[in-house]
């Protein structure tokens, strides 16, 4: 595929094909579907629809299509979760339980704690902890301790205060406490899929409680590597940001003692092209220091303001008197989550959360 071809969308995931080939498994499984219904409700108006519409609208149609009752149509669903073979179409199932079984509260949980292993309840469990706090958290203790590492997971991203793309969980975002027994019995998961959604969990509790965090991560057993891989994967936004208790858990606390220079090439280039930045560090240190090395990008913003992104550079140790050289190429290019503006760019050099040297760059036309 050349460089010019544009990435397939994700929301063709859900496309005409996929929805013939569901209709035709769901008819097999009990023929009464009525196929007919189920692709009307899902073709027509397919283009405009967006991934998460796509998804939403396939719990729909699947609902309006099968005769029965809820339970009847959960029972054809469960034999259908096996069959797609599609982790994200999946959660169209999780979907379906989490609009229509809200009030068969706990058959619906044994539902999504089931199809969580085809495709992630993440999403539709949020909509039970809305409805009763205190029982869909109570079942999460218990799936924590599950066998399957996809129900475990499921105990942690599903409460996750702001889970990307999910309903928030406002009471969390304010008090997450009711999250902290389940992160203790996972903090050590062997499954590298949990311990990558315990320490997401972590990494949204601290853009609102730091110190929360950091009481908590300070006494677990650091010794375990999975749990160092878990607490230093979930401060990374505070150890980005410079947070010192968080720096000092893992020895970067210290003020550098060196030298520091950063350059970038070109100084001018226009927006799809490559900059290349360069630091050169002299350790003015007696003793080996440990170094936490980012680079923080301030973009310029239109009326003049700036915004800006900390990039991870490296992590490593600096001899006394040694010289250290780290290169990188970034590509100035638009996405869906930024817009670049013409003007002065500014890089400052970051180490160890202190910022030791900086340069510009232009965007031009």
């Amino acid at each position: 595929m050349s460089d010019e071809t544009p990435a397939p969308q994700l929301k063709h995931w859900f496309d005409e094909a996929r929805y013939r080939s569901i209709a035709n498994a769901t008819f097999s499984l009990d023929g009464r579907f009525d196929q007919r219904r189920f692709l009307q409700l899902t073709l027509d108006g397919l283009d405009e629809r967006s991934l998460m519409q796509r998804l939403q609208q396939t719990a729909i149609a699947l609902e309006q299509s099968l005769p029965g009752s809820y339970r009847s149509k959960l029972k054809t669903l469960r034999a259908l979760a096996p069959t797609l073979e599609h982790g994200f179409v999946s959660i169209c199932l999780c979907d379906f339980v989490a609009k229509y079984g809200i009030e068969d509260f706990d058959h619906s949980l044994d539902a999504l704690k089931f199809f969580t292993c085809f495709g992630s309840a993440e999403f539709a469990i949020r909509h039970f902890l809305v409805k009763d706090f205190n029982k869909a958290r109570t079942a999460m203790l218990v799936w924590a301790e599950d066998a399957n590492e996809h129900v475990r997971r499921l105990a942690s991203e599903g409460i996750r205060p702001r889970l990307p793309w999910g309903l928030r969980l406002q009471n969390l975002v304010e008090n997450p406490d009711p999250i902290a027994t389940i992160l203790e019995k996972l903090k050590a998961d062997p499954a590298l899929y949990v311990r990558k959604s315990v320490a997401n969990n972590l990494n949204d509790i601290t853009k609102d409680h730091a110190q929360w965090v950091i009481d908590r991560v300070s006494g677990w057993d650091r010794e375990h590597e999975g749990t160092t891989w878990i607490v230093r994967h979930g401060c990374r936004t505070l150890i980005k940001q410079g947070h010192n208790e968080a720096l000092k858990l893992f020895g970067f606390g210290a003020a550098p003692k060196l030298e520091a220079a950063i350059t970038c090439t070109p100084a001018k280039l226009r927006l799809g092209q490559a900059l290349s930045i360069e630091t050169t560090l002299r350790s003015t240190a007696r003793s080996t220091q440990s170094l936490a090395i980012d680079y923080v990008m301030h973009y310029a913003r239109a009326g003049g303001a700036t915004s800006q992104k900390v990039f991870k550079w490296t992590e490593t140790e600096l001899a006394p008197g040694a010289v250290l050289t780290l290169q990188k190429r970034q590509t100035i290019k638009d996405f869906t989550t930024r817009k670049h503006y013409l003007g002065v760019h500014r890089i400052e050099l970051q180490v160890n959360g202190r910022r030791v040297a900086e340069t510009v760059f232009e965007l031009v036309k």
